[in-house]
Order: structure tokens, then C-alpha cells, then sequence
């Protein structure tokens, strides 16, 4: 873009998640139900976790903040753009577009750092069962957690700063919020000092987790590589299962738009990959957790029990 053509840009306008209008109705259904799910789903994790003696382990005390970050990242984005999709009005002001971009970059990292914790939780309870209540304490778990969140606030808070001093020369964001790849695209000039600490300092904060997380399965699958049993085996599945179901569906939707932010052949495609990383995947995170981990069903069991005990 030329930058002669730069004007003050007071307000974004969004494409949202698709241009197509007849599935307009069939896009709010899916998002209202996922949104639900989310808001639902990580309230009960997390009022089980508070209520249920059994689930105040460090590892669960990670799981809350999992479940805290899902539902702040989708409550800063999905409210939105349903009001957006009913009303067709898809503006937002320049100032609710930097808030709205800080938030979802810090929350989008801290669970990355959030799944790396946990990375190192599970690490512990297979390649040292042991001592795992000595290594793994409730203080280390904070320790991680707070440090997690002071890095990840100052990385967002460092490129919602450049992403506002930018030139644009149009407002019109191919996106359904406010993220950073679009919003480069609307640069007036290259932005040369945001590209460059994004390929350095912003790879480093968003690919040492699952650097982190991609060391401890390897030292997991070396140490199960070597057990003999079948029920060795099958143990550590069950404790591992349910986080590396969630890695995988964290990092396998939320890499592609990031790898050629430049590119506008595929902001169509990263539209309906960011309804799954923003959507779906955190929806989907309290269920697999429900489902396949059998302290928090083993409490699902004693609330419903409880809840049918009072109505009756």
C-alpha cells in the first residue's frame, strides 16, 4: 500500500468469519453452542475443582487455569462477533481493536505456557512417579503460572504497542477480529520493526512452549518405550491422554495463520481455522478433560448425585 494514502484510521470494520450470507444462521447457531459449551464446560471444571477436596492437586490447580484463560479468550471474541453477525453492523473502535488484540495475544500464549506446565507435570508422574509430590508442589505450579503471565503481558502488551503506532491505509479487516496478521495486511508500508521482532523475540515466546512440551513427550515416550507391562502402558496413557489430546488441538489450529501472515490468498482459510482455535478447541477442552479423566468424573458423579439427592 501506498503511504500517501495513509488517513487516521478511528474504526475497523470486520468481514467476519464468512462473506457467504445464506450460512449466516447456520455460523451464530454453531458459534452460541460453542460458546455455551465453553462458558458452561470451564465454569463446572471449574466449581468442581474448588468444591471437590480430591481435585486441589497442583495439576488441577494448571487445569483451573486452563479453564479460566479459554473462557476469558473466547468471552473477548465470540460475544462479539454474534452481535456482529445478528445486527450486520461489524465495526469496532481502533481503541476496543488494540484492547481486544492485547487480550487475545496474552491469553493465547498463556495457554500455551499453561500447556507446557502441564507438559512437565505429566513428565514428572511417568518418568518419576516417586517423587512426584516432593518435585511437582503447589508453590512450583505458582511459581510457573506467575512468571508465565508476566512474560506473556509484556509480549502482547509490546506488539499491541507497535500494532497502534502503524499506518493504515484502509480499515476494512478480513477477519472476524481483531488479530495481528490482518491487521499487517492493512499496513501502508511494510512494517519492517514489527515483522522482525515477531520472527525473533515473538517466535521465541510462542514456540518455547511447545519446545518445552516436545522434549518432555520425548523423554515420556522414551520412559514408556521401556516399560514392560501392558498396564504400564495402558497407566501412562491415561495419565497423559487428555493433555495431549488438547496440545494437539491447541497448536494444530493455531499455527497456519501464523506461518505466512502476509499472504491474502489465505485469509479465507485462516478465518475458519481461527473459529477453531477461538471456538471449538477451547469448548472442546473441558469435555476431554470430563471425559477421560477419572478424578474429574468420579466428581461429576458425586455433584449429580448431590444435585438429584436436593430435588427430590
Amino acid at each position: 500500500m501506498d503511504e500517501a494514502n495513509w488517513t487516521s484510521i478511528s474504526e475497523f470494520v470486520f468481514s467476519g468469519v464468512s462473506d457467504r450470507q445464506d450460512l449466516q444462521p447456520l455460523i451464530f447457531a454453531g458459534l452460541l453452542a460453542t460458546y455455551l459449551v465453553n462458558v458452561i464446560g470451564n465454569s463446572m471444571l471449574l466449581v468442581l475443582m474448588w468444591v471437590t477436596p480430591q481435585l486441589r492437586s497442583p495439576m488441577y490447580f494448571l487445569l483451573s487455569q486452563l479453564a479460566f484463560v479459554d473462557m476469558c479468550m473466547v468471552s473477548v471474541i465470540l460475544p462479539q462477533a454474534l452481535v456482529h453477525i445478528l445486527t450486520q453492523h461489524r465495526t469496532i473502535s481502533f481503541t476496543g481493536c488494540m484492547v481486544q488484540l492485547f487480550i487475545w495475544l496474552s491469553m493465547g500464549n498463556m495457554e500455551g505456557y499453561l500447556l507446557a506446565a502441564m507438559a512437565y507435570d505429566r513428565y514428572v508422574a511417568v518418568c518419576d512417579p516417586l517423587r512426584y509430590t516432593a518435585v511437582v508442589t503447589r508453590s512450583l505450579c505458582l511459581k510457573m503460572v506467575a512468571g508465565s503471565w508476566v512474560l506473556v503481558l509484556l509480549h502482547a502488551l509490546m506488539d499491541t504497542v507497535m500494532a497502534a503506532r502503524l499506518r493504515y491505509c484502509g480499515n476494512r479487516l478480513q477477519h472476524f477480529f481483531c488479530d495481528l496478521p490482518p491487521l499487517l495486511v492493512l499496513s501502508c508500508t511494510r512494517p519492517i520493526t514489527i515483522e522482525l521482532v515477531n520472527y525473533t523475540e515473538g517466535v521465541l515466546v510462542v514456540l518455547a512452549p511447545f519446545a518445552f512440551i516436545l522434549a518432555s513427550y520425548i523423554h515420556i515416550g522414551v520412559a514408556v518405550a521401556r516399560l514392560r507391562s501392558a498396564q504400564g502402558l495402558r497407566k501412562a496413557l491415561v495419565t497423559c491422554g487428555s493433555h495431549l489430546t488438547v496440545v494437539i488441538l491447541f497448536y494444530g489450529t493455531t499455527t497456519s495463520p501464523y506461518i505466512y501472515p502476509d499472504s491474502s490468498d489465505n485469509q479465507e482459510k485462516d478465518r475458519v481455522a481461527a473459529v477453531f482455535y477461538t471456538a471449538v478447541a477451547p469448548a472442546l477442552n473441558p469435555l476431554i478433560y470430563s471425559l477421560r479423566n477419572k478424578d474429574v468424573a468420579a466428581a461429576l458423579r458425586r455433584a449429580r448425585r448431590k444435585v438429584l439427592a436436593w430435588g427430590q
